[in-house]
């Protein structure tokens, strides 16, 4: 009945940033449902091309990064789903389950002063306001009324974690260029 989509093999841009995973099909016309990395995924709907890599885990059906032009993406209930060239089926749809989605970085909506991409923090040292260094930013955490930064250094020659508030009571200064973040913050909390 369906063949798998036509994928075009593609070359990832150097400023891509994974933004969501396809998480299912979605009806029976090739529709597919979006779980987005972000509560405000204006980038996913924004750009005309969509780059994608199989998950890590379970089955592939392909290999490499491939293009995929989305046809319509929409909110559906509290769920993203999307229509895209050449995934005409339910077939197609399923054979895309898990496939990681990036866009390019041009696509995300421009950032009001003091706020930033949790991808654009992850990396950067943390140091505290008597330069000492308290650890690298590993990921973040949403704990629902704030974000918290999960930092990771070594103490002792063991692997450790550090959690700070990412509000501004404890951030004092963001230096994207400069690769750091400045806190109010003592080693010992």
């Amino acid at each position: 009945m369906s063949s798998f989509p036509p994928l075009k093999p593609a070359e990832l841009p150097a400023d891509a940033v994974e933004v969501g995973r396809i998480a299912d099909a979605w009806g029976v016309k090739g529709w597919f449902k979006v779980q987005a990395h972000s509560a405000s995924p204006e980038a996913l709907f924004a750009a005309p091309q969509w780059y994608l890599q199989p998950s890590e885990k379970g089955a592939k059906t392909f290999s490499g990064t491939v293009l995929l032009e989305p046809r319509q993406t929409r909110t559906h209930s509290d769920a993203i789903v999307a229509s895209a060239q050449g995934v005409e089926d339910r077939n197609a749809a399923e054979a895309l389950r898990g496939a990681r989605i990036f866009v390019s970085r041009a696509f995300f909506p421009q950032t009001a002063e003091d706020e930033y991409y949790w991808v654009d923090l992850i990396g950067l040292d943390v140091v505290n306001r008597e330069g000492v260094a308290l650890g690298r930013v590993r990921e973040l955490l949403s704990t629902g009324p704030q974000t918290v930064l999960v930092l990771a250094y070594e103490e002792d020659g063991k692997a450790r974690e550090r959690m700070i508030p990412f509000v501004s009571a404890f951030v004092d200064k963001v230096d994207l260029p400069g690769k750091s973040i400045t806190v109010d913050w003592q080693p010992d909390y």
